[in-house]
Protein backbone atom coordinates (compact mmCIF):
# COMPACT_ATOMS: atom_id res chain seq x y z
CA UNK A 1 0.00 0.00 0.00
CA UNK A 2 2.41 2.65 0.49
CA UNK A 3 4.68 1.68 -2.81
CA UNK A 4 1.48 2.08 -4.60
CA UNK A 5 0.52 5.53 -3.02
CA UNK A 6 4.60 6.65 -3.43
CA UNK A 7 3.52 5.96 -7.49
CA UNK A 8 0.09 7.50 -7.90
CA UNK A 9 2.41 10.80 -5.79
CA UNK A 10 5.01 10.82 -8.06
CA UNK A 11 2.78 10.44 -11.67
CA UNK A 12 0.98 13.85 -10.30
CA UNK A 13 4.43 15.60 -10.35
CA UNK A 14 5.30 13.96 -13.78
CA UNK A 15 1.77 15.42 -15.20
CA UNK A 16 2.20 19.32 -13.53
CA UNK A 17 5.59 19.06 -15.04
CA UNK A 18 4.01 17.80 -18.37
CA UNK A 19 1.07 20.10 -18.46
CA UNK A 20 3.27 23.37 -17.41
CA UNK A 21 1.86 23.68 -14.24
CA UNK A 22 5.38 24.21 -12.30
CA UNK A 23 7.95 21.91 -11.10
CA UNK A 24 6.14 19.16 -9.22
CA UNK A 25 8.15 20.37 -6.27
CA UNK A 26 4.94 20.51 -3.94
CA UNK A 27 2.15 18.14 -5.29
CA UNK A 28 3.51 14.73 -4.80
CA UNK A 29 3.81 15.36 -1.44
CA UNK A 30 1.20 17.09 -0.99
CA UNK A 31 -1.07 13.84 -2.70
CA UNK A 32 1.06 11.52 -0.77
CA UNK A 33 0.43 12.76 2.41
CA UNK A 34 -3.56 13.11 1.22
CA UNK A 35 -2.79 9.02 1.20
CA UNK A 36 -0.45 8.52 3.90
CA UNK A 37 -0.64 11.35 6.62
CA UNK A 38 3.04 10.48 7.89
CA UNK A 39 4.62 9.83 4.83
CA UNK A 40 7.20 12.13 5.52
CA UNK A 41 7.72 10.20 9.12
CA UNK A 42 8.10 7.08 6.70
CA UNK A 43 10.27 8.40 4.42
CA UNK A 44 12.63 10.01 6.46
CA UNK A 45 13.37 6.81 8.29
CA UNK A 46 15.67 5.85 5.33
CA UNK A 47 17.82 8.81 6.88
CA UNK A 48 20.45 7.16 9.15
CA UNK A 49 22.06 10.92 9.78
CA UNK A 50 18.50 12.22 10.93
CA UNK A 51 17.89 15.94 9.71
CA UNK A 52 18.80 19.30 9.77
CA UNK A 53 16.10 21.88 9.80
CA UNK A 54 16.81 25.48 9.17
CA UNK A 55 14.12 28.26 9.35
CA UNK A 56 13.09 32.02 9.69
CA UNK A 57 12.09 34.85 8.64
CA UNK A 58 14.50 35.81 6.36
CA UNK A 59 17.80 33.66 4.86
CA UNK A 60 16.58 30.62 5.50
CA UNK A 61 17.43 29.89 1.73
CA UNK A 62 20.63 30.84 1.04
CA UNK A 63 21.56 29.62 4.91
CA UNK A 64 20.31 26.37 3.29
CA UNK A 65 22.43 26.75 0.39
CA UNK A 66 25.32 27.37 2.63
CA UNK A 67 25.09 24.22 4.50
CA UNK A 68 24.66 21.98 1.55
CA UNK A 69 27.57 23.48 0.10
CA UNK A 70 29.51 22.50 3.91
CA UNK A 71 27.81 18.82 3.74
CA UNK A 72 28.86 18.51 -0.14
CA UNK A 73 32.15 18.63 0.34
CA UNK A 74 32.01 16.62 3.27
CA UNK A 75 31.02 13.73 0.61
CA UNK A 76 27.84 13.28 2.38
CA UNK A 77 24.74 11.97 0.37
CA UNK A 78 22.20 14.84 1.11
CA UNK A 79 18.80 15.08 0.44
CA UNK A 80 17.25 18.87 0.41
CA UNK A 81 14.35 20.94 -0.85
CA UNK A 82 16.85 22.95 -2.73
CA UNK A 83 14.06 24.51 -4.62
CA UNK A 84 12.28 26.34 -1.73
CA UNK A 85 9.30 24.35 -1.16
CA UNK A 86 9.08 24.62 2.38
CA UNK A 87 5.93 23.45 3.17
CA UNK A 88 5.59 19.74 4.45
CA UNK A 89 4.25 18.91 1.09
CA UNK A 90 7.84 19.59 -0.60
CA UNK A 91 10.10 18.64 1.99
CA UNK A 92 7.66 15.32 1.91
CA UNK A 93 8.01 15.40 -2.44
CA UNK A 94 11.89 15.87 -1.49
CA UNK A 95 12.33 13.01 0.57
CA UNK A 96 9.77 11.12 -2.21
CA UNK A 97 12.52 11.57 -5.09
CA UNK A 98 15.92 10.80 -2.91
CA UNK A 99 17.92 8.25 -4.32
CA UNK A 100 18.19 5.45 -1.67
CA UNK A 101 21.84 6.19 -1.06
CA UNK A 102 20.87 9.57 0.77
CA UNK A 103 21.75 9.11 4.69
CA UNK A 104 21.11 13.15 5.33
CA UNK A 105 18.38 15.47 4.95
CA UNK A 106 18.72 19.12 4.98
CA UNK A 107 15.45 21.32 4.93
CA UNK A 108 14.47 24.67 4.88
CA UNK A 109 11.20 25.40 6.64
CA UNK A 110 8.61 27.98 6.68
CA UNK A 111 8.43 29.13 10.31
CA UNK A 112 4.59 28.62 10.49
CA UNK A 113 4.97 24.82 8.98
CA UNK A 114 8.03 23.99 11.27
CA UNK A 115 6.30 22.29 13.80
CA UNK A 116 4.32 20.01 11.75
CA UNK A 117 8.00 19.26 9.53
CA UNK A 118 9.43 18.63 13.30
CA UNK A 119 7.07 16.22 14.23
CA UNK A 120 7.45 14.02 11.28
CA UNK A 121 11.10 14.28 11.14
CA UNK A 122 12.14 14.22 14.89
CA UNK A 123 15.74 16.67 13.57
CA UNK A 124 18.71 16.05 14.56
CA UNK A 125 19.67 19.34 14.21
CA UNK A 126 17.17 22.25 14.41
CA UNK A 127 18.27 26.09 13.39
CA UNK A 128 16.15 28.57 14.29
CA UNK A 129 18.06 32.08 12.88
CA UNK A 130 15.44 35.03 12.91
CA UNK A 131 11.34 36.24 13.48
CA UNK A 132 10.45 39.87 11.59
CA UNK A 133 6.89 40.96 11.46
CA UNK A 134 6.21 39.31 7.76
CA UNK A 135 2.22 38.10 6.31
CA UNK A 136 0.50 39.33 9.51
CA UNK A 137 -2.29 37.71 7.48
CA UNK A 138 -0.96 34.24 7.87
CA UNK A 139 1.31 34.14 10.43
CA UNK A 140 -0.37 36.39 13.22
CA UNK A 141 2.12 38.50 15.42
CA UNK A 142 5.42 37.31 16.00
CA UNK A 143 4.48 36.27 19.35
CA UNK A 144 1.83 33.82 17.87
CA UNK A 145 5.32 32.10 16.08
CA UNK A 146 7.27 31.60 19.42
CA UNK A 147 4.84 30.49 21.19
CA UNK A 148 4.08 27.15 18.61
CA UNK A 149 8.04 27.13 18.56
CA UNK A 150 8.64 27.15 21.95
CA UNK A 151 5.57 24.35 22.27
CA UNK A 152 7.71 22.25 19.52
CA UNK A 153 11.26 22.26 21.17
CA UNK A 154 9.77 21.34 24.47
CA UNK A 155 9.12 17.98 22.48
CA UNK A 156 12.78 17.51 21.86
CA UNK A 157 14.96 15.06 23.39
CA UNK A 158 18.59 15.50 24.56
CA UNK A 159 18.93 14.68 20.65
CA UNK A 160 18.23 17.07 18.90
CA UNK A 161 20.48 20.02 19.26
CA UNK A 162 19.07 23.69 18.78
CA UNK A 163 21.39 26.52 16.92
CA UNK A 164 19.98 29.68 17.82
CA UNK A 165 20.87 33.19 16.70
CA UNK A 166 21.35 34.59 19.95
CA UNK A 167 21.22 38.21 18.74
CA UNK A 168 17.27 38.13 18.51
CA UNK A 169 15.68 38.01 21.66
CA UNK A 170 12.82 35.99 20.36
CA UNK A 171 14.66 33.57 19.24
CA UNK A 172 17.41 33.25 21.88
CA UNK A 173 15.64 32.48 24.66
CA UNK A 174 14.23 29.72 23.54
CA UNK A 175 16.98 27.32 23.95
CA UNK A 176 16.48 28.30 27.92
CA UNK A 177 15.81 25.01 28.90
CA UNK A 178 17.22 22.59 26.28
CA UNK A 179 20.00 21.23 27.22
CA UNK A 180 22.02 21.24 23.47
CA UNK A 181 21.89 24.73 22.67
CA UNK A 182 24.67 26.20 19.90
CA UNK A 183 24.06 30.00 19.93
CA UNK A 184 25.95 32.45 17.32
CA UNK A 185 25.90 36.05 17.33
CA UNK A 186 28.03 39.06 15.98
CA UNK A 187 30.77 40.52 18.32
CA UNK A 188 32.30 43.36 16.04
CA UNK A 189 31.79 47.03 17.00
CA UNK A 190 32.59 48.10 13.45
CA UNK A 191 29.05 47.14 12.14
CA UNK A 192 27.30 48.66 14.80
CA UNK A 193 24.12 50.78 13.60
CA UNK A 194 24.03 53.24 16.65
CA UNK A 195 20.17 52.46 17.63
CA UNK A 196 17.33 50.18 16.75
CA UNK A 197 15.50 51.19 14.10
CA UNK A 198 11.64 52.35 13.76
CA UNK A 199 10.83 48.93 11.91
CA UNK A 200 12.43 46.88 14.55
CA UNK A 201 10.10 44.01 16.37
CA UNK A 202 11.44 42.56 19.19
CA UNK A 203 12.46 44.74 21.12
CA UNK A 204 10.62 44.33 24.43
CA UNK A 205 11.85 41.75 27.24
CA UNK A 206 10.53 38.05 26.56
CA UNK A 207 10.27 37.41 30.13
CA UNK A 208 8.71 40.42 31.51
CA UNK A 209 8.30 43.23 28.68
CA UNK A 210 10.42 45.71 29.39
CA UNK A 211 11.86 47.43 26.88
CA UNK A 212 15.32 46.33 25.94
CA UNK A 213 18.45 48.17 26.01
CA UNK A 214 21.03 47.81 23.27
CA UNK A 215 25.11 47.86 23.77
CA UNK A 216 25.03 46.78 19.93
CA UNK A 217 22.76 46.97 17.07
CA UNK A 218 23.11 45.08 13.89
CA UNK A 219 19.84 44.26 12.27
CA UNK A 220 16.38 45.79 13.20
CA UNK A 221 16.26 44.57 17.01
CA UNK A 222 19.58 42.19 16.70
CA UNK A 223 22.26 42.80 18.77
CA UNK A 224 23.65 42.72 22.13
CA UNK A 225 20.69 43.25 23.80
CA UNK A 226 19.29 43.23 27.93
CA UNK A 227 16.83 44.11 30.05
CA UNK A 228 17.43 46.35 32.40
CA UNK A 229 14.45 45.53 34.92
CA UNK A 230 15.20 41.20 35.12
CA UNK A 231 18.65 40.69 34.03
CA UNK A 232 17.79 38.45 30.87
CA UNK A 233 20.33 39.25 28.28
CA UNK A 234 22.03 38.02 25.03
CA UNK A 235 23.60 34.68 25.85
CA UNK A 236 26.99 34.41 25.44
CA UNK A 237 27.23 32.74 21.75
CA UNK A 238 29.33 29.66 21.34
CA UNK A 239 30.72 31.28 17.48
CA UNK A 240 31.18 34.68 16.93
CA UNK A 241 31.52 36.55 14.29
CA UNK A 242 34.42 39.31 14.27
CA UNK A 243 36.76 41.18 11.70
CA UNK A 244 33.42 42.06 9.31
CA UNK A 245 34.46 43.45 5.94
CA UNK A 246 31.34 44.12 3.84
CA UNK A 247 33.02 44.44 0.65
CA UNK A 248 30.18 46.40 -0.82
CA UNK A 249 28.17 44.23 -3.65
CA UNK A 250 31.16 41.28 -3.99
CA UNK A 251 30.49 39.96 -1.12
CA UNK A 252 31.57 39.67 2.82
CA UNK A 253 34.63 38.17 4.78
CA UNK A 254 34.31 37.81 8.95
CA UNK A 255 36.60 35.81 11.19
CA UNK A 256 34.92 33.17 12.81
CA UNK A 257 35.51 30.77 15.77
CA UNK A 258 34.17 31.02 19.72
CA UNK A 259 34.93 33.98 21.48
CA UNK A 260 38.01 33.49 23.28
CA UNK A 261 39.58 31.08 20.76
CA UNK A 262 40.84 30.63 17.45
CA UNK A 263 39.21 31.73 13.91
CA UNK A 264 38.73 30.90 11.02
CA UNK A 265 38.55 33.60 7.71
CA UNK A 266 35.55 32.84 5.89
CA UNK A 267 34.56 34.31 2.92
CA UNK A 268 31.36 34.23 0.59
CA UNK A 269 30.39 36.07 -2.52
CA UNK A 270 26.69 37.15 -1.14
CA UNK A 271 26.39 40.87 0.15
CA UNK A 272 25.34 42.77 3.33
CA UNK A 273 25.52 42.13 6.74
CA UNK A 274 22.52 39.87 6.85
CA UNK A 275 24.52 37.47 4.85
CA UNK A 276 27.14 37.22 7.71
CA UNK A 277 24.52 35.96 9.84
CA UNK A 278 23.76 33.17 6.94
CA UNK A 279 27.15 32.32 6.93
CA UNK A 280 27.55 31.97 11.09
CA UNK A 281 24.53 29.78 11.00
CA UNK A 282 26.15 27.53 8.58
CA UNK A 283 29.14 27.27 10.06
CA UNK A 284 27.33 26.43 13.55
CA UNK A 285 25.74 23.60 11.89
CA UNK A 286 29.62 22.22 10.93
CA UNK A 287 30.22 23.08 14.52
CA UNK A 288 27.28 21.09 15.51
CA UNK A 289 27.86 18.19 13.32
CA UNK A 290 31.77 17.91 14.70
CA UNK A 291 32.45 18.46 10.94
CA UNK A 292 36.08 19.88 10.09
CA UNK A 293 35.91 24.32 10.33
CA UNK A 294 38.59 24.87 7.36
CA UNK A 295 36.75 22.95 5.26
CA UNK A 296 33.28 24.29 5.94
CA UNK A 297 35.14 28.05 5.73
CA UNK A 298 36.24 26.64 1.90
CA UNK A 299 33.37 25.22 0.79
CA UNK A 300 31.25 28.28 2.26
CA UNK A 301 33.57 30.39 -0.29
CA UNK A 302 32.50 28.68 -3.25
CA UNK A 303 28.47 28.48 -2.89
CA UNK A 304 26.69 31.06 -5.30
CA UNK A 305 23.72 33.06 -4.63
CA UNK A 306 20.33 31.11 -4.40
CA UNK A 307 17.42 32.52 -6.88
CA UNK A 308 16.39 35.63 -6.05
CA UNK A 309 18.54 35.90 -3.54
CA UNK A 310 21.25 38.35 -4.28
CA UNK A 311 21.30 36.12 -7.34
CA UNK A 312 22.91 37.45 -11.27
CA UNK A 313 21.03 37.13 -14.50
CA UNK A 314 22.74 38.59 -17.23
CA UNK A 315 20.24 40.07 -20.01
CA UNK A 316 20.43 41.82 -23.27
CA UNK A 317 24.06 43.15 -22.35
CA UNK A 318 22.97 44.22 -18.56
CA UNK A 319 23.53 42.74 -15.08
CA UNK A 320 20.12 42.39 -13.05
CA UNK A 321 20.75 41.43 -9.15
CA UNK A 322 17.28 40.23 -7.83
CA UNK A 323 16.98 40.66 -4.29
CA UNK A 324 14.02 39.62 -2.68
CA UNK A 325 12.20 42.11 -0.39
CA UNK A 326 9.10 40.82 1.62
CA UNK A 327 8.72 42.45 4.97
CA UNK A 328 10.35 45.27 6.34
CA UNK A 329 13.90 44.05 8.08
CA UNK A 330 14.70 42.26 4.48
CA UNK A 331 13.46 45.07 2.16
CA UNK A 332 15.63 47.96 4.23
CA UNK A 333 18.64 45.48 4.23
CA UNK A 334 18.24 45.15 0.68
CA UNK A 335 18.02 48.52 0.37
CA UNK A 336 21.28 49.52 2.54
CA UNK A 337 23.00 46.07 -0.38
CA UNK A 338 21.61 48.20 -3.40
CA UNK A 339 23.33 51.39 -1.79
CA UNK A 340 26.76 50.01 -1.86
CA UNK A 341 27.05 50.91 -5.63
CA UNK A 342 28.83 53.57 -5.87
CA UNK A 343 26.94 54.76 -8.97
CA UNK A 344 23.16 55.80 -9.69
CA UNK A 345 21.31 53.04 -9.15
CA UNK A 346 18.63 51.38 -11.27
CA UNK A 347 15.59 50.14 -9.87
CA UNK A 348 12.80 47.92 -10.31
CA UNK A 349 10.28 47.23 -7.30
CA UNK A 350 7.97 44.59 -7.88
CA UNK A 351 4.80 44.22 -5.25
CA UNK A 352 2.08 41.29 -5.26
CA UNK A 353 -0.55 40.60 -2.90
CA UNK A 354 -1.07 36.72 -3.30
CA UNK A 355 -1.11 34.02 -1.11
CA UNK A 356 2.35 33.09 -0.68
CA UNK A 357 3.26 37.21 -0.44
CA UNK A 358 0.74 37.87 2.61
CA UNK A 359 -2.59 39.39 1.24
CA UNK A 360 -1.35 42.73 3.56
CA UNK A 361 0.76 45.53 1.72
CA UNK A 362 0.15 48.32 4.50
CA UNK A 363 4.60 47.08 5.37
CA UNK A 364 5.37 48.74 2.53
CA UNK A 365 4.72 52.22 4.54
CA UNK A 366 7.90 50.67 7.13
CA UNK A 367 10.36 50.52 4.25
CA UNK A 368 12.94 52.77 4.22
CA UNK A 369 12.34 53.76 0.55
CA UNK A 370 13.99 57.52 1.18
CA UNK A 371 17.78 56.74 1.00
CA UNK A 372 17.47 55.59 -2.42
CA UNK A 373 15.97 59.25 -3.73
CA UNK A 374 19.05 60.99 -3.91
CA UNK A 375 21.09 57.78 -5.69
CA UNK A 376 18.43 56.58 -8.01
CA UNK A 377 18.79 57.21 -12.02
CA UNK A 378 15.66 55.69 -12.66
CA UNK A 379 13.02 53.59 -10.77
CA UNK A 380 10.42 51.40 -11.95
CA UNK A 381 7.40 50.09 -10.14
CA UNK A 382 5.65 47.01 -10.88
CA UNK A 383 3.37 43.98 -10.07
CA UNK A 384 -0.26 43.66 -8.97
CA UNK A 385 -0.20 46.91 -6.50
CA UNK A 386 2.34 48.82 -8.27
CA UNK A 387 0.29 51.55 -7.54
CA UNK A 388 0.35 51.02 -4.30
CA UNK A 389 4.04 51.10 -4.39
CA UNK A 390 3.92 54.66 -6.71
CA UNK A 391 1.84 56.02 -3.89
CA UNK A 392 4.08 55.04 -1.09
CA UNK A 393 7.09 56.28 -3.32
CA UNK A 394 5.16 59.82 -4.42
CA UNK A 395 4.55 60.19 -0.41
CA UNK A 396 7.97 59.70 0.47
CA UNK A 397 9.01 62.97 -1.58
CA UNK A 398 9.86 61.55 -4.55
CA UNK A 399 8.78 63.55 -7.56
CA UNK A 400 5.90 61.52 -9.69
CA UNK A 401 7.54 62.35 -13.17
CA UNK A 402 10.25 59.82 -11.74
CA UNK A 403 8.38 56.89 -10.91
CA UNK A 404 7.48 54.67 -14.03
CA UNK A 405 4.86 52.28 -13.62
CA UNK A 406 3.93 48.95 -15.17
CA UNK A 407 1.95 46.45 -13.61
CA UNK A 408 2.92 43.57 -15.77
CA UNK A 409 6.58 41.88 -15.38
CA UNK A 410 7.62 41.95 -19.20
CA UNK A 411 7.15 45.46 -19.99
CA UNK A 412 8.78 46.41 -16.50
CA UNK A 413 11.50 44.44 -17.45
CA UNK A 414 11.38 45.83 -20.82
CA UNK A 415 11.54 49.39 -19.20
CA UNK A 416 14.36 48.67 -16.87
CA UNK A 417 16.72 47.30 -19.43
CA UNK A 418 15.94 49.82 -21.73
CA UNK A 419 16.67 52.46 -19.21
CA UNK A 420 20.26 50.65 -17.77
CA UNK A 421 23.30 51.06 -19.89
CA UNK A 422 25.33 48.34 -21.59
CA UNK A 423 27.38 46.89 -19.38
CA UNK A 424 25.28 48.25 -16.05
CA UNK A 425 23.73 47.03 -13.46
CA UNK A 426 19.72 46.96 -12.37
CA UNK A 427 18.46 45.78 -9.11
CA UNK A 428 15.07 44.33 -8.60
CA UNK A 429 13.36 43.70 -5.21
CA UNK A 430 10.43 42.05 -6.08
CA UNK A 431 8.15 40.47 -3.56
CA UNK A 432 7.76 36.33 -3.30
CA UNK A 433 5.16 35.84 -6.16
CA UNK A 434 6.90 39.10 -8.16
CA UNK A 435 10.17 37.25 -8.27
CA UNK A 436 8.46 34.40 -9.50
CA UNK A 437 6.68 36.11 -12.21
CA UNK A 438 9.75 37.84 -13.02
CA UNK A 439 11.92 34.43 -13.17
CA UNK A 440 9.22 33.05 -15.70
CA UNK A 441 10.12 36.22 -17.91
CA UNK A 442 13.92 35.41 -17.91
CA UNK A 443 13.08 32.03 -18.54
CA UNK A 444 10.93 32.64 -21.33
CA UNK A 445 14.22 35.09 -22.68
CA UNK A 446 16.55 32.23 -21.99
CA UNK A 447 18.05 34.47 -19.57
CA UNK A 448 17.96 32.42 -16.49
CA UNK A 449 16.44 28.63 -15.74
CA UNK A 450 13.44 27.37 -14.21
CA UNK A 451 13.80 27.64 -10.43
CA UNK A 452 13.34 24.44 -9.61
CA UNK A 453 16.43 23.22 -11.37
CA UNK A 454 18.84 25.38 -9.52
CA UNK A 455 20.28 22.74 -7.27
Amino acid sequence: MRRLAQLVAVGAGRLSRLAGRGGGTSLPGVVLLRLRPRAAEELAERLTRGSIVVSATNGKTTTARLIRSVLDDQGLAVVANSAGANLIGGITSALLAADDGADLGLFEVDEAALPAVADQLRPRVVVLMNLFRDQLDRYGELETLVARWRTMIATFDERTTLVLNADDPAVAVLGVDHPRVLCFGVDDRAVDRGHVSHAADSTHCPRCDTALVYDLVTIAHQGHWRCPNCGLARPTPDLVATGVQLDGLAGVALEVGPPDGSTRHVEVALPGLHNVYNVLAAMAVATALDLDPDRAAHAIAGTRAAFGRAERVEIDGRTLVLLLAKNPAGANENIRTVLLDPDPVHVLVMLNDRTADGRDVSWIWDVDHEPLFDRLADLVVAGDRAEDLALRFRYGGLATDRIRVHREPGRALDELVARTPVGGTAYVLPTYTAMLDLRAELVRRGAAQAFWEDR
